[in-house]
């Protein structure tokens, strides 16, 4: 059987990733095309961890801050992903589904590197490179869709949908996270990556990913 193809919905907190992944996976559905909806941190030992303390629910020792203990975080998200790979993605893709993913290692590059304070640790040098290291085993997608949007209009709809702000919801991060992705082809060279403006109203960007997923 034919394996199926990976692709990947990044942007920062607030883009529509999760919005995004889901609409596609329905408009395959009923093109009667097998999908594969999926998102990391997964629900894996792993994602269920980085979960409790992105919501700051789990307690982590001079975890106060994003820019403590980033090379933790991207040890765990790394982790994940293979955990992630091995029981959800691979399985799905070998069985010829399209698989969608609400971020990936794109992720990991943009916000571990972002939240990188050069006094604290002595990897701090080339972050990238090293956490590119971190996931060198990790399956490379079929495309990348970035949702580009606007810091400030993001940080609206997170005020919107309500709830405790997540560790790395601040806007000063969420501006820096914005221009990484903007010049997402620099972190993940070679991938194939399309850009999206995820300004737009979200039935556009449907569209607009529709077509970038078609056309490759």
């Amino acid at each position: 059987m034919k394996e199926g193809a990976f692709v990947v919905v990044e942007g920062i907190d607030g883009s529509g990733s999760t919005s995004v992944v889901a609409e596609l996976a329905a408009n395959f559905r009923v093109q009667k095309r097998p999908v594969h909806a999926t998102c990391e941190p997964s629900g894996g030992p792993f994602g269920v961890t980085i979960r409790q303390i992105l919501s700051r629910s789990y307690a982590v020792p001079g975890r106060a801050s994003p820019a403590f203990g980033w090379a933790t975080m991207a040890l765990l998200f790394a982790a994940d992903r293979l955990d992630h790979l091995e029981t959800e993605v691979l399985p799905h893709l070998r069985a010829g589904e399209l698989v969608l993913s609400d971020r990936y290692d794109l992720s990991s590059l943009a916000y571990q590197s972002a939240t990188v304070e050069p006094d604290v640790s002595p990897l701090a040098g080339d972050p990238v490179a090293w956490i590119r290291e971190l996931n060198r085993q990790a399956r490379r997608p079929d495309l990348t869709l970035v949702l580009d949007v606007d810091p400030d209009v993001a940080a609206e709809r997170r005020k919107g949908r309500g709830g405790k702000a997540e560790l790395y919801e601040k806007l000063e991060l969420q501006r820096r996270l914005a221009a990484l992705y903007a010049d997402a082809e620099r972190l993940v060279p070679g991938d194939c990556v399309v850009h999206i403006d995820a300004n737009l109203p979200l039935p556009l960007v449907i569209a607009k990913s529709i077509e970038a997923i078609e056309r490759r």
